[in-house]
């Protein structure tokens, strides 16, 4: 297949996927089963993807998130909400440097996927199947202590299918965050975590970059920062309404086609 070409698709994945806890991770290690570049290209192409989706989000909330105004108060709010995810990454940070290398090693792979779809389709529909108690309703509630919290569950995510998105809004939830909260800190969330993990892959790659490559990388980056823009509105919108069950039966649905899948192959 023709590499850009591949990189649009690639792109709309990972912009589709990113924000909605289905797992951008294990969709693209699925799709790379289909259509993909040479195995090391792949691993940063897909982490330089996510940062364009990534990018996306703080285009989207760019008023929620730049400090530097002339109102003061919202100043010092604003502040506290990069403190707050501040303290919820450094958690990612810390497991992801530590076990970053042996995850890739051996947790990469379809079947790791399939399970983690399933499993964590079915804490959604458990989660969305209780009758919690919502205790924050905005993000100046939410405070440090289940920002750090929050982060930690997130580190589930660096299992391959498990999906950032989807374990940072359960966490959120189980602790008392409104849909709505937990929505909002997960792009919150993912900005320093993913621009982390794409520095690092950048740094750890960047010798096997050619022009080609990057122009092909970029194509993907532009792919999915638009795509991205558009899931993120759309999210946003989704959950003033509605539950994340249907999320929950789509990834039972794609973990057991997985599996199917790999079983008739």
């Amino acid at each position: 297949m023709i590499p850009y070409l591949t990189a649009i698709i690639l792109g709309i994945v990972e912009g589709f996927t990113e924000f909605l806890p289905i797992s951008s991770t294990g969709h693209l290690i699925l799709v790379n089963q289909l259509i993909s570049f040479d195995k090391n290209f792949t691993l940063l192409f897909d982490i330089v993807i996510q940062l364009g989706a990534i990018l996306a989000v703080v285009a989207f909330f760019w008023k929620r998130l730049w400090p530097f105004t002339k109102d003061q108060e919202k100043n010092k709010e604003i502040f506290s909400i990069w403190l707050k995810t501040i303290i919820g990454v450094l958690p990612a940070i810390f497991f992801g440097a530590l076990l970053a290398n042996k995850i890739e090693e051996k947790l990469f792979s379809p079947w790791i996927v399939a399970i983690a779809l399933l499993v964590g389709g079915l804490i959604i529909l458990f989660i969305e199947g209780r009758n919690y108690k919502i205790k924050i309703i905005s993000i100046k509630d939410l405070g440090f202590k289940t920002a750090f919290l929050i982060g930690l569950v997130q580190c589930l995510s660096m299992v391959p299918g498990t999906s950032r998105s989807a374990s940072t809004i359960i966490g959120a939830m189980l602790f008392g965050a409104s849909r709505v909260v937990a929505a909002e800190f997960s792009f919150f969330l993912a900005i320093p975590t993913m621009i982390a993990a794409s520095a690092y892959s950048l740094l750890k790659y960047r010798e096997l970059l050619n022009i080609n490559q990057i122009f092909i990388l970029s194509t993907g980056f532009i792919t999915a920062f638009i795509v991205a823009l558009i899931v993120v509105k759309f999210l946003m919108d989704y959950v003033q309404k509605h539950n994340f069950k249907i999320f929950g039966y789509y990834r039972i649905a794609l973990g057991i086609a997985v599996i199917a899948y790999f079983l008739i192959k």
